[in-house]
């Protein structure tokens, strides 16, 4: 009976049909990886488009919800309902991140509050026919920072006929903050200020008419208003330190802004916008 032999120089041809096979073994196991891989990658995609979708509903939602309440200044009670609702439903996809303050650097445009601070302004336009408000922003200056920065409160205004339209002046209300928590910075105001008169048409005319030589008094007199800025500082009684409270940036990425005054001050609602010089 003929056995089956051995050695270093006859080697087996079972062997050779062995380590042919483990490398075909090898080469399918290779590609199964790879389409796994694929496949995890695809569903992976999915998932994040499907997040970015659900978030720009969402997004969309609340602006489509704020859109026809004047800046907050007409909503219904059953329109906050469905504001707050919204605005709950965006804040749910930023909960227990921190603060990115190379995302909140920049000026942001009022789209709503319901902060009576700036209701109370909103509503005396409404209701006087020589004072409009214009465009509503919030500058934050804090991309070289890790912790503070500053804020300013920009309010355009005007008074018909006497200044241009909607901005025919600025308010400005600045404080510094720095960031206390995860989610909260803490606002000290410092000063309010009156800038950027912009004086109209008409009142130029009533100083210095086209039609007469512009004596030196005239011109003066628009240099002046022109160029005239007053600041007063914002203080405590007794106390060195500014007024202050705590801002909650509930919601922040690159074309929204939303946060909540703690205490009761109100929410906000802000896209970005354009940066502003001021």
């Amino acid at each position: 009976m003929d056995l089956p032999f051995v050695s270093p120089l006859y080697p087996s041809t079972q062997k050779k049909a062995f380590s042919g096979h483990s490398r075909f073994c090898g080469v399918r196991r290779e590609e199964s990886y790879r389409r796994m891989f694929q496949c995890l990658a695809t569903v992976a995609t999915q998932t994040t488009q499907t997040y970015n979708y659900g978030l720009e509903t969402k997004k969309n939602n609340l602006l489509v919800a704020v859109q026809e309440t004047q800046r907050g200044l007409v909503a219904s009670s059953d329109q906050r309902c469905v504001i707050e609702e919204a605005l709950v439903n965006v804040e749910a996809y930023n909960m227990g991140l921190p603060i990115d303050l190379m995302k909140l650097d920049g000026t942001w445009r009022l789209q709503y509050t319901s902060a009576p601070d700036v209701l109370i302004l909103l509503e005396a336009a409404a209701r006087l026919p020589f004072f409009q408000i214009g465009q509503i922003f919030q500058k934050f200056e804090c991309r070289d920072s890790s912790n503070e920065g500053i804020v300013r409160n920009v309010v355009r205004w005007s008074i018909p006929s006497l200044l241009e339209e909607h901005e025919g002046a600025t308010l400005l209300v600045s404080a510094k903050f720095s960031v206390v928590s995860l989610r909260n910075i803490y606002l000290e105001f410092e000063e309010i200020s009156l800038q950027n008169i912009k004086i109209s048409e008409e009142l130029q005319a009533l100083i210095a008419p086209a039609i007469l030589p512009r004596s030196f008094v005239s011109l003066q007199i628009l240099q002046f208003l022109r160029g005239f800025q007053a600041g007063v500082p914002v203080r405590n009684s007794g106390r060195r330190r500014g007024v202050g409270g705590l801002y909650y940036l509930s919601y922040l990425d690159g074309n929204m802004l939303l946060g909540r005054a703690v205490g009761g001050g109100g929410v906000f609602v802000f896209t970005k916008a354009q940066p502003l010089q001021c």
